[in-house]
């Protein structure tokens, strides 16, 4: 048996009365994964413990089966992984966005999705004119990038970007959560208040102003942590010798990389709504046919969410469903070794409030030969018939393996 987890980010919602009190998934043509709910089991998945904000980091490290309780270390080290960067003993990493405010207010989390070439460069700007002995920026993809700090204290209370559009960023700066964490505060306000300072008029920025695109006019520093300590898959799972994760997003690069999956970068992948989806699943199967497991990534809808636009997150569902789901059945639906299909979501992304939601996701698993549940139709109200009923912790990956 060979499997395949597709994940769709920030997929599920709520009801919109918009759409007639349905969700995007509700409203979205889907027929493959209307097909494979119906040929399969399905269920509700928890993936964010309590006392966890819902974010990604959190989410998929839980379905995948990890105790986030003892193993997660911070979205900074995570995506430290992939980006090839080492995380020695004494350091702290961080994700650091470059974000758009305006008026004060927290605009948006990623500066207008600015491109990759653009933001290379106020990294790298900041990097020269920030960057120290003890501090250091890395350089990762579109708003998405890494600080590292030696001696910091991870003991902090941050707010990620995208849980507060539209809040005055004074009111959600970093604060320490012990004592022993001030100092550590401090610096990170000190070099956001500093990177205003210098990006305010540098002349990307301009540019961008000038042809009426949000300014990359801040970092915001946020989910800290030290380098973790994770068991691989195949450690916990021996019925799988290896494995591939594919996404555009460091952090789940970084995510299958410490659970001892290859990553395997796809030409014209975005982490956007514009992402090459044929690429994407034409490389899935590929690594199918000569791996045991594949855990595939897209992040379109999860944006679609954060920028509130119902009709884009439709969309991106439809895309997931006709340029992925559908070509990866159909081509391995006939394979002499049989390919188990589980698809979900990691949390849910409201487009109402623009931000993640810690609630139970719904879930299908497709096995060859398995007898199916009474789920005729996947979204987030049909799988509460399905025979998994409603799993945490490590349940889901177990059920996908049994």
């Amino acid at each position: 048996m060979k499997y395949i987890v597709i994940l769709g980010d920030g997929m599920a919602d709520e009801v919109i009365p918009a759409l007639g009190d349905k969700t995007p998934i509700q409203v979205a043509d889907t027929p493959y994964m209307d097909k494979l709910a119906a040929m399969g089991r399905c269920g509700l998945l928890e993936t964010v413990p309590d006392g966890f904000q819902p974010g990604s980091e959190i989410a998929n490290m839980s379905l995948l089966g990890y105790d986030v309780r003892s193993s997660f270390e911070g979205r900074g080290s995570l995506e430290a992984a992939s980006m090839g960067v080492k995380i020695f003993p004494g350091e702290m990493a961080m994700r650091c966005n470059i974000i758009c405010i305006e008026h004060g207010l927290i605009k948006n989390h990623s500066a207008g999705h600015i491109s990759n070439k653009e933001a290379g460069e106020l990294i790298r700007f900041l990097e020269e004119k920030m960057g120290s002995d003890t501090v250091k920026f890395h350089e990762g993809i579109s708003y998405r990038h890494l600080l590292v700090i030696k001696g910091g204290n991870k003991f902090l209370n941050c707010t990620p970007p995208h849980d507060v559009p539209g809040m005055p960023f004074k009111d959600v700066m970093i604060k320490a959560l012990i004592p022993e964490a001030q100092a550590t505060a401090d610096e990170l306000n000190r070099l956001i208040i500093r990177s205003q300072e210098l990006l305010a008029d540098h002349p990307i920025n301009l540019k961008r102003i000038a042809a009426g695109k949000d300014p990359a006019n801040s970092i915001w520093p946020w989910s800290p942590g030290y380098k973790p300590m994770m068991k691989t898959l195949m450690q916990q799972f021996p019925q799988i010798k290896t494995g591939s994760v594919i996404s555009a997003v460091d952090l789940i690069k970084g995510i299958g990389i410490y659970a001892g999956l290859e990553s395997i970068d796809v030409a014209g992948a975005t982490g956007l709504y514009n992402t090459n989806y044929e690429g994407k699943a034409e490389a899935a199967v590929a690594q199918l046919r000569k791996k045991d497991f594949v855990f595939l990534h897209l992040e379109a809808s999860d944006e679609a969410g954060h920028e509130g636009d119902v009709d884009l997150k439709i969309r991106t569902i439809e895309f997931l469903d006709k340029r992925i789901v559908g070509p990866i059945f159909e081509a391995v639906k006939n394979w002499d070794e049989p390919v188990t299909i589980a698809v979900l979501p990691d949390h849910p992304t409201y487009c109402r409030t623009r931000t993640h939601v810690q609630e139970a996701v719904p879930f299908l698993i497709y096995k060859p030969g398995v007898t199916p549940d009474v789920v005729k139709v996947y979204d987030e109200f049909s799988v509460l018939q399905g025979s998994y009923g409603l799993l945490k912790d490590n349940e889901f990956i177990k059920a996908l393996f049994e």
